[in-house]
């Protein structure tokens, strides 16, 4: 690393003391603000993440002797975990398996920490604490204790979504993190994830990931994958990279034209744990959330701020009538509320109460006449600038907005839709893949096992693996034969062997016929994707679930990794 050339420096050149540091450090200063503001296109991996691999490995190696398996550090297997999504199942389900990794002294085995949605709710939890597997039993307990009695008051997301709207790219994401996931994970973390830079020495490499939601769209397939690591974030199979406290910065052909303040952990958590931005829950949530602030508010003006009081009301009654037409209830009560409220209202296009258009023929309310009435409704009531812009989000439904630091930069390998808009919008990466697979996949990483936990509640338990090896086929990227034809339904541990070009991959459901003994659609009812809140019990049963998946499958990952080694090795005596 830069810093570490300039550090040496300070030992050799022969300077006075005083003058010698001070020049010396200005120039660590003065270079590595010149690094981090440009933009990195290319398939390597970055310094300060190719110097932890190098010191994880002595570890790894370590670990492997510990368990009787012997072989060289060159043979020592990249292996990296992967948590899904799942919202708070699946943060719980990654920290029970994660303690239980460790309790059978598996954990230092593993390379890279990847997830999606909930499971980087719990890696933003362990991160914080630095070098935290060497003390998981007291992060365990803490993360527990707050998820059972924690709470965040009205008062402080109310507090922190005006700080958010601060921001030039305030978004539904900004209230999405304020007022649900904080409510969720019972915290307001203002860390920042540059801030656990090289506190993670004891521990795997983690990557958090989302997706860049227009590549998505226009199916740019070898685009979307978008990670998000301590030190830097971007495009994992393209190569267009940025250091990690520039995102969100502005940049023009490459160069850093404006700062912008580094994102913190609550909104990362936010970013990456929106997993339903398209859909009608997600919406429904904000609306009762946005009607529970304007409440608090309307109680905190004073008497004589009628206006203000008036505002809140149709404010509140519009949101009812969006809560109408996503569920399809009766929505005559609340019109009454809105034209009663409004009927000596009047702006420039008229007068302001309900149109006529705004109900179909069977009673309910059109959606798109609803968002076009509401945006009128909001321009009227400036005073009210903090809930209008969270509404006006919620009807157009705009997500993740952040400065695009490739904004007119030519590269070869990113689709041009990419660097000709100043900004790009990212969100959850469930919603094209509920496993963070192709940030381990890139080819640099050189990763040789794969343990994907999957804490998804489907049907079909290897829809994610499968949907990841139909994606890798269309995008030749090596990845194992999925065959599951042969294999019985609900078991908790499958494997997919790779070779020595192609990763083995071991998954994991997180409720099967092994762990839950022939109830797993009780185990599913009971932690429902959109449960936003756990009890004591319910947080210490899923621990054990997930654990046990892991206890009870000890000896098959260390036969796993043996047979990972073995190909490694043979592979390389293949090639004298």
């Amino acid at each position: 690393m830069l810093t570490d050339y300039f550090i040496e420096l300070i030992n050799i050149i022969t300077f006075p003391k005083v003058l010698k540091c001070s020049f010396v450090m200005d120039q660590i200063r003065n270079c590595e603000s010149v690094c981090s503001s440009k933009v990195r296109i290319g398939h390597s991996l970055n310094e300060a993440e190719s110097q932890h691999v190098i010191r994880r490995r002595k570890i790894v190696l370590q670990c492997l002797m510990q368990h009787g398996i012997f072989c060289s550090e060159a043979e020592v297997p990249n292996i990296a975990v992967l948590g899904s999504g799942g919202g708070l199942r699946a943060m719980v389900g990654l920290l029970g398996s994660l303690y239980q990794l460790e309790e059978v002294r598996l954990l230092d085995c593993i390379m890279y920490l990847s997830g999606v949605s909930g499971s980087t709710w719990c890696m933003a939890s362990l991160y914080r604490e630095p070098d935290w597997s060497t003390k998981l039993e007291t992060v365990k307990e803490s993360i527990i204790q707050r998820l059972a009695h924690g709470r965040v008051s009205c008062q402080d997301k109310c507090h922190k979504l005006r700080k958010y709207m601060e921001k030039p790219n305030f978004s539904l994401t900004d209230v999405w993190a304020a007022l649900v996931v904080s409510n969720s994970v019972n915290e307001i973390d203002e860390h920042k994830l540059t801030e656990q830079r090289s506190k993670y020495a004891n521990d795997p490499y983690p990557i958090y990931t989302v997706i860049d939601k227009q590549c998505k769209h226009k199916r740019l397939n070898a685009d979307p994958w978008f990670e998000i690591t301590p030190d830097e974030s971007g495009y994992s199979l393209t190569g267009a990279f940025v250091d990690s406290s520039c995102l969100g910065s502005q940049f023009e052909n490459g160069k850093k034209i404006k700062d912008q303040p580094e994102m913190d952990m609550l909104y990362l958590q936010g970013l990456c744990g929106s997993a339903l931005a398209e859909g009608f829950e997600i919406a429904t949530e904000i609306c009762r959330e946005l009607i529970h602030l304007i409440k608090y508010m309307e109680e905190s003006y004073t008497s004589d701020a009628s206006d203000v009081q008036n505002g809140c009301q149709v404010l509140s009654a519009l949101l009812h009538l969006h809560l109408c037409a996503l569920t399809d209830e009766d929505p005559s009560v609340h019109c009454k509320t809105v034209n009663d409220l409004l009927k000596d209202k009047y702006d420039e296009t008229g007068q302001m109460t309900l149109p006529i258009n705004l109900m179909t023929s069977e009673g309910m309310i059109s959606t798109t006449e609803l968002r076009d009435y509401t945006l009128r409704v909001c321009s009227y009531f400036c005073d009210l600038l903090d809930v209008v812009k969270c509404i006006k989000n919620v009807v157009c439904w705009t997500w993740g907005t952040t400065y695009n630091y490739l904004n007119n930069m030519t590269v070869e390998e990113v689709d041009p839709s990419v660097l000709h808009s100043e900004t790009r919008d990212y969100e959850d990466a469930g919603l094209l893949l509920n496993s963070p697979y192709f940030s381990v996949l890139r080819q640099e990483r050189h990763i040789d096992l794969i343990i994907s936990l999957d804490f998804s509640v489907d049907d079909n338990p290897f829809e994610t693996v499968k949907y990841a090896a139909k994606m890798c086929k269309d995008l030749h990227i090596p990845f194992p034969e999925v065959d599951t034809s042969h294999l019985e339904k609900s078991q908790d541990f499958y494997v997919f062997r790779g070779s020595s070009k192609v990763p083995t991959v071991i998954h994991m459901p997180l409720f099967n016929a092994v762990n839950c003994k022939g109830e797993i659609e009780k185990w599913k009812d009971r932690y429902y994707t959109f449960k936003s809140h756990y009890s004591y019990s319910d947080i210490t049963d899923l621990l054990g679930k997930a654990g046990l998946n892991i206890k009870n499958n000890k000896e098959k990952l260390l036969k796993e990794i043996e047979n990972v080694i073995e190909e490694k090795r043979t592979s390389k005596l293949g090639k004298i």
